[in-house]
């Protein structure tokens, strides 16, 4: 058995392709190449493993996991190791016929990015000239079809004037919920921060307007961004607690971005049982609990709240992911974040940098 307890959601990230090149994106640098790819037999496996191991959902991620032609298939394999089923995707690639039979395969829940109200702006950002409209047309079919829906929403300076607005968009989509995520800054992301960055009296807005809008028709989630908080949030519940992610080509990852630090050894699910992984890799190890923790961190009353925050974060800023994490006010490196986000958020104008596609500047921030 698990000398820990066992994880409650389990991130299947089923493909790394994806029609959108949106620059916030929070896939790795070096993507991994669909001929790598799990199969439909092999994901099947790891449901059946990771129900046994006591997960109780699994989210279908990607990428666009649309772009997977077995997605029926594998969706039908995890509803059938009794996992709650939740689609996070795009809705593009997703017609209403293919959405039924996904629905008759036992999918609960879809999760639908959206990245404006504005179409041109919405496009702009997602770097695929249609996508609002498509978007909207498949949430409707979505609540026709009677499936529970939340609308995520990256927030970033070109949008985030606009939550009002969106949140009144998730309402009129029929979302019983809206995830309201600032971008994070690892791999993609970092490269777009000048381009992506709110000021900081843009966030003080925002966190103004949604205590307006917490009204109790609509569930809203929302968090301070990292580069302007003052205290960490446990990222994914801490690290190695609460959740596991499945890479494309089956590498299990503690969070999406653990990849990015360094000397981390990370194991498949194509040489070990996923159960053995949760408990006895390396990487799971690594910052699991608060033996591994520096001070101020070690002797902090906060330290099993917030588990040192954000590994990642810490090494992008700090240059060691056993810092304490920048975000912190303890933390020695916190002014330097701080230094970072305004200098950042004073770039107005940086063109987004897309995947393979030739960078544009941005809609100017009405």
């Amino acid at each position: 058995m698990s000398p820990v307890p066992a994880p409650l959601g389990l991130l299947a990230e089923l493909t790394h392709r994806c029609p959108l090149a949106c620059p916030y994106c929070s896939n790795p640098l070096e993507l991994e190449d669909r001929a790598a790819e799990l199969d439909t037999g092999a994901w099947a496996r790891v449901f059946q493993e990771a129900a046994a191991m006591g997960v109780l959902q699994v989210h279908l991620s990607g990428g666009e996991p649309a772009s997977r032609r077995d997605l029926v298939e594998i969706t039908a394999a995890a509803s059938h190791a009794g996992l709650y089923t939740n689609l996070i995707t795009s809705g593009i690639g997703l017609d209403a016929g293919r959405l039924e039979r996904l629905q008759d395969a036992g999918l609960d829940h879809v999760q639908l990015s959206i990245q404006d109200t504005d179409p041109a702006l919405a496009d702009r950002i997602a770097g695929y000239d249609g996508a609002h409209a498509r978007k909207q047309a498949f949430a409707g079919a979505v609540t026709r079809l009677g499936l529970a829906l939340t609308i995520n929403v990256v927030i970033h300076r070109a949008n985030i004037g606009h939550l009002p607005a969106l949140v009144a968009l998730a309402a009129s989509l029929g979302a019983g919920r809206v995830e309201i995520a600032h971008a994070q800054y690892y791999g993609w992301a970092l490269r777009n921060r000048d381009a992506l960055m709110p000021t900081r009296e843009q966030v003080d807005r925002a966190m103004e307007e949604l205590d307006r809008l917490r009204d109790g028709r609509l569930t809203i989630d929302f968090v301070v961004p990292d580069y302007y908080a003052s205290r960490p949030k446990p990222c994914m519940g801490g690290w190695g607690r609460r959740s596991l992610n499945v890479t494309p080509s089956g590498i299990v990852l503690p969070c999406h971005a653990a990849q990015t630090i360094p000397g981390l050894e990370f194991w498949s699910v194509r040489d070990h049982a996923l159960l053995d992984i949760w408990a006895r890799s390396p990487a799971f190890g690594a910052f699991r609990g608060t033996a591994w923790m520096k001070e101020p961190c070690q002797s902090c009353a906060f330290r099993e709240l917030d588990f040192g925050g954000c590994r990642c974060q810490a090494l992008a800023i700090a240059g060691d992911a056993a810092a304490t994490d920048p975000s912190c006010d303890l933390s020695p490196h916190h002014a330097k974040l701080r230094m970072l986000a305004e200098e950042a958020a004073a770039r107005s104008g940086t063109p987004y940098l897309y995947r393979g596609r030739p960078a544009l500047t941005p809609i100017p921030v009405r």
